[in-house]
């Protein structure tokens, strides 16, 4: 299954020049990195990214983070998977840009 997180492009850059991130400002305030599934993912972006325009989608395999991912209650009550580890580039099974069009963020073909 894949799990997806959302990062700004800065973030993103910094991510691919170090080879890993504990995430986001957010991220590092909790603890833990913020991931989401297909379902909850657009839902995450327009509550927390509405206006923001160069995004980037990580794409991640939930089964090979192994025991260091949790799955935590959270927006109302459900299940989101949070990662209790850094995330490495070598996680990353593929990325695209998150582009903001006139309704809303576009996402890439078959995420959604």
């Amino acid at each position: 299954m894949l799990i997806y997180k959302i990062l700004r492009r800065p973030e993103w850059d910094a991510f691919r020049a170090a080879g890993e991130t504990a995430g986001a400002p957010i991220d590092l305030q909790d603890g833990y990195i913020h991931f989401s599934t297909s379902v909850q993912v657009v839902e995450t972006v327009a509550k927390h990214f509405a206006t923001e325009s160069d995004l980037v989608l990580v794409a991640v395999r939930a089964e090979q983070l192994g025991p260091d991912l949790k799955w935590e209650p959270s927006r109302g009550g459900a299940l989101f998977p949070h990662l209790y580890r850094r995330l490495r580039l070598s996680d990353v099974v593929w990325d695209k840009s998150l582009p903001l069009g006139a309704t809303g963020h576009i996402f890439p073909e078959g995420v959604i």
